[in-house]
């Protein structure tokens, strides 16, 4: 495999989370039989990990993702020293006090994102777009969708993945981002680290009123 080809797989592990043979082999654009012999050298590397899942009836197939290693080869290499300090913080602080901190975190992000923008200006589907263009910015793989009295903000990949195995109260900086672009609290449907494949946000076409 090139260098090339292995880092767009590894790539595609780290905005997706979770793919099958098949998949990765759409993404690369190359044979599913390449692949996984492809897959095997990584996870031999312990780069990538693999784990059944079942998908209906007949037999489970084989999802794959990225270990703490291979997640470190990306910019996020300062996983592990994150990970300690959380844990540090949780054994000083309470978790209560650990998640107002990212509480806390969240509304210093979201108040540098928005210091420019008139938000009250803007309807709900500008501020949507808005979140989409910032979020995307940011390391998300942002979608919108609206349904007949909802909208629905969609990641379909999280940058603090691997933080949040250990440490889920870090979803209260998404929680918070879109509720200050929104002006309401989203409410949380989906979440990628309760094993889902995206994490799935509404808003009531209601807080278009507000």
């Amino acid at each position: 495999m090139s260098n090339n080809t292995r880092e767009r797989v590894l790539k595609n592990l780290l905005l997706n989370q979770r793919c099958t043979v098949n998949e990765l082999a759409e993404a690369v654009d190359i044979n599913p039989i390449s692949v996984r012999h492809h897959v095997n050298k990584l996870e031999a590397e312990g780069l990538i990990t693999s784990e059944e899942e079942r998908h209906g009836v007949g037999r489970p197939r084989l999802v794959y993702s990225l270990t703490k290693r291979g997640m470190e080869r990306f910019p996020k290499r300062y996983l592990t020293l994150t990970l300690r300090i959380l844990d540090q913080l949780e054994d000083t602080l309470s978790k209560k006090a650990v998640s107002e901190l990212f509480q806390d975190i969240a509304e210093d992000m979201a108040e540098e994102m928005t210091q420019d923008i008139e938000i009250e200006q803007l309807t709900m589907k500008e501020r949507l777009n808005l979140l989409q263009e910032v979020m995307t910015s940011k390391g998300y793989t942002v979608t919108l969708s609206e349904q007949d009295d909802t909208y629905h903000v969609i990641e379909a990949s999280c940058p603090y993945h691997h933080v949040g195995e250990s440490h889920p109260e870090i979803c209260a900086v998404d929680q918070e981002l879109i509720s200050r672009f929104v002006a309401v609290p989203p409410k949380r449907i989906t979440c990628i680290l309760d094993g889902d494949t995206q994490c799935t946000y509404v808003i009531p076409k209601t807080a278009e009123e507000m």
